[in-house]
């Protein structure tokens, strides 16, 4: 098997068509080495981040409930990167509470969510493989935007980034070539699968993977969300991590301009090393800033439970209980929390009226009828900024 160090990567050629040029990757499936110092000692720092980010995890009660937070964290900043005004706080609000003029980017991201929990359940019967990537790609586009760009299947034309096939930023490889670059792809995600002879470091396996995917970019559309999607898919599929936990797209959106000169530099200039040290220092910033979400989330819990529902008296197990579902879907409405708590209106409305004056709940609408209350400090936890 032939051994290639990172500072040695070619990255592929220009291909003359006849009104532009395309680029065809070089494949990846090969023994790749790390000679670079500093690039060692990142990667020993994203490894020992991956592993407290994954022990973390694992302490948590309830933890599932704080996983679909983060899922949903990453459905709505993955598609804001392409695009979708989506706030998250609106993607955790049921379809029908949604101004209609909203609902097709409400509906992007709410495919993306089911798109990321499709793909985690389907890893425990099937590796990450062109079939996998298929079937997730499927759910992502099916019934919104982009429904008619080939849902679940790969390209059958030449795409490009820019405003034109002419005048593009870039031009991936043919359709033709797909098939070959794909094959390859899916035997460098599983060569542990496949031979002993290749073993590359889990996390610069994925920065190539991640790397080769968007400048494969073998769909039509939705190779940015299906990129980013496939780092943490990776990360569970090879048991650097116990529940997803980890995802790279705030980096990539909060650093963009320098995310996507990073990708073009090692196409023009093959320096594969550069957009290493990137996505080793994206995994160290997005695997310090969960852990940091989760002690919040922590602290919280502590102060709600020990601080704030005491006072509520004999409420209060009715209060916890129904805190602990907030926690899962912490946007809902007075009539949904009855449902919840499995009593009447009235009952449920004083209940609210106890947690607004601990300011626990917050009404969203304004409205006399139909009211919606949020979770508001928690929800806060997960927003990066103001306009989310």
């Amino acid at each position: 098997m032939q051994i290639r160090d990172s500072k040695d990567f070619k990255a592929g050629k220009w291909i003359q068509r006849i009104e532009y040029k395309s680029f065809t990757p070089e494949m990846i499936h090969l023994q790749w080495i790390i000679s670079n110092e500093k690039l060692q000692i990142l990667l020993s720092e994203a490894d020992r981040m991956i592993g407290k980010l994954d022990a973390f995890s694992t302490l948590i009660p309830n933890v599932d409930f704080f996983i679909k937070m983060h899922i949903t964290k990453e459905a709505t900043v993955s598609s804001k990167i392409e695009g979708t005004q989506t706030s998250f706080k609106e993607a955790l609000i049921r379809q029908e509470d949604i101004d209609p003029e909203k609902r097709d980017d409400w509906q992007e991201v709410n495919n993306y969510i089911r798109a990321v929990n499709q793909a985690i359940e389907q890893l425990s019967d099937l590796p990450i493989s062109n079939r996998l990537i298929k079937q997730t790609h499927h759910t992502l586009l099916s019934g919104a935007r982009g429904k008619e760009k080939l849902p679940g299947e790969y390209r059958n034309s030449q795409n490009w980034i820019g405003s034109s096939l002419k005048n593009a930023v870039f031009v991936p490889p043919t359709h033709e070539e797909l098939p070959a670059l794909m094959q390859d792809l899916e035997l460098f995600i599983n060569t542990e699968l496949i031979s002993s002879e290749i073993k590359v470091p889990h996390l610069i396996k994925i920065a190539i993977i991640h790397y080769q995917f968007e400048t494969i970019h073998p769909f039509l559309d939705g190779n940015g969300r299906i990129g980013r999607l496939l780092i943490t898919l990776y990360l569970l599929d090879k048991k650097l991590l116990k529940y997803p936990t980890l995802y790279l797209s705030y980096f990539f959106e909060k650093n963009r301009r320098n995310y996507y000169e990073k990708l073009t530099e090692v196409r023009e200039k093959n320096n594969l090393n550069q957009w290493i040290q990137f996505f080793l220092e994206g995994v160290i910033e997005t695997a310090q800033n969960s852990i940091e979400t989760f002690e919040k989330i922590i602290l919280l819990r502590t102060h709600i439970e020990r601080d704030q529902l005491p006072t509520l008296g004999k409420k209060q197990k009715d209060a916890l209980y129904l805190i602990i579902q907030l926690y899962k879907d912490p946007i809902m409405s007075g009539t949904e929390m009855a449902h919840t708590m499995q009593v009447h209106a009235s009952t449920a409305n004083r209940m609210i009226k106890d947690l607004e004056k601990l300011g626990i709940l917050t009404e969203l609408t304004g409205y006399k009828r139909n009211k919606i209350y949020v979770f508001d400090h928690y929800v806060k936890l997960f927003i990066n900024n103001e306009n989310e």
